[in-house]
């Protein structure tokens, strides 16, 4: 499996990001050709240490989990993996990381 997460500093505008990001943006990821599963979280926490709680230095994240890199870099190069990325300037206002891996098994 090879998984794809983007992590989304602070907007400038976080009601307009939530609000065009469920609304528009989760629409397109509906209908994207390629990911096995998918998910998001506007409620992201950090730890730093031993469990102290500081402020996370990202105000979204969303992971896509496709069967390998090849399906991933296929939907992404897509007419509609195009128009996502696209779309990202629509609310993202504070930008996105983009980052992808293999997913290694941590079971023993």
């Amino acid at each position: 499996m090879h998984r794809l997460v983007v992590l989304y500093p602070e907007p400038a505008d976080p009601d307009h990001f939530r609000d065009y990001y469920v609304t528009n943006h989760l629409e397109l990821v509906k209908n994207w050709p390629g990911p096995l599963a998918w998910r998001y979280s506007f409620d992201v926490g950090a730890i730093e240490g031993a469990a102290t709680e500081v402020a996370a230095p990202y105000f979204a994240v969303f992971e896509a989990d496709f069967a390998d890199a090849a399906t991933m870099a296929a939907a992404q190069e897509s007419p509609h993996g195009r128009r996502l990325a696209a779309d990202v300037a629509n609310y993202a206002t504070g930008g996105a990381v983009v980052i992808h891996y293999p997913v290694q098994d941590g079971t023993g």
